[in-house]
């Protein structure tokens, strides 16, 4: 495994004296956040990004320096229309890639939403589920076929995937009473088993998967929160801390908290990321489902790598969106 990563890394530590040019990398929600700063990272490096935005005037404003800094770089940066509540939104974009029959070699499923009020997809699927899972879902593999031997998939995480496991009898909360973080925590896992199914089924073409959690970071992710539920958390964060003699939380930065992705895209190597799940520019632990943990402790629960779920998800996803994927 690559060394002297870490933590704090960030990502022009990551990828300093990495050449991009000549690829082509999709990056989702690009109009702030974590997805700007992949994106002008990446660009900066040489790569020619392609950055999909459900607001493409927000994103637009938003990436005047991924602009600057691909200019410098050698790269450059093409904004593309993707709203991932919205199927045929999704179907829309992933058709006008692949009528330009350019291939990628990284995709980073980026975009996301946390702890929703409860709310419905325009396809009729819970906010969180429909967003960050079967948005991503439907668009990665209808652009599967544009993946060339050796690329990279990466999905967004999250240490939040601890909140909950998949529930593939009621996904849509119709029986199941409705928790925000809950729905979060299923989203999260989803997006892991996403990227272990994907994994399977192309790694015979050197194609491999992966999902990061890219740390706590403050961004537009935790809108919803308020600005008391986000203290009361990190209050929760820092009893456990100290009750184990460590320090006080810090948040990551946000070129900190996107070096993990980059450094999964690009970086690090593919047989070592594949079917995993990487966090603070390595790969994580796997630990029991029922481990006491901190809400920053490193590590994944192994539900969200059992590879028998993540083909069940797989099929209920299908079933879900009406679509079959090779």
């Amino acid at each position: 495994m690559t060394k002297g990563f870490g933590a704090t890394s960030t990502t022009d530590d990551v990828l300093s004296g990495v050449d991009l040019k000549g690829k082509r990398i999709l990056v989702t929600g690009v109009s702030a956040g974590l997805g700007v700063e992949t994106a002008r990272a990446l660009a900066a490096h040489g790569a020619r990004v392609v950055g999909a935005a459900r607001d493409l005037a927000k994103a637009e404003a938003a990436t005047a320096q991924v602009r600057k800094d691909a200019a410098a770089g050698g790269g450059s940066l093409d904004l593309v229309a993707l709203d991932l509540a919205d199927l045929a939104s999704v179907r829309a974009c992933a058709d006008a890639l692949v009528a330009q029959g350019e291939p990628f070699d990284v995709i980073i499923a980026n975009a996301g939403v946390m702890a929703t009020p409860f709310g419905h997809t325009a396809d009729g699927f819970e906010t969180q589920f429909g967003t960050n899972h079967l948005g991503h879902f439907v668009l990665v593999n209808r652009l599967a076929g544009l993946l060339r031997p050796g690329s990279r998939l990466v999905n967004l995480a999250s240490s939040g995937h601890r909140f909950a496991n998949v529930d593939l009898d009621d996904p849509n909360f119709e029986r199941t009473p409705y928790e925000p973080f809950a729905a979060y925590g299923r989203s999260k896992t989803a997006n892991i088993l996403f990227a272990v199914a994907f994994d399977r089924r192309h790694r015979d073409r050197g194609i491999r998967a992966t999902a990061v959690h890219p740390g706590g970071i403050q961004t537009e992710l935790g809108r919803h929160m308020g600005e008391e539920k986000l203290q009361a958390l990190v209050d929760q964060i820092n009893q456990q801390r100290a009750a184990e003699g460590q320090p006080p939380f810090e948040w990551k930065t946000i070129p900190q908290g996107a070096a993990t992705s980059v450094w999964a895209a690009v970086v690090a190597p593919a047989d070592e990321i594949g079917a995993r799940y990487c966090e603070n520019c390595h790969v994580g632990p796997v630990v029991p489902d029922d481990a006491v943990i901190t809400a920053i402790s490193e590590g994944v629960r192994g539900y969200a790598l059992d590879g028998e779920l993540a083909e069940a998800l797989w099929g209920k996803s299908e079933e879900m969106v009406g679509e079959k994927f090779a």
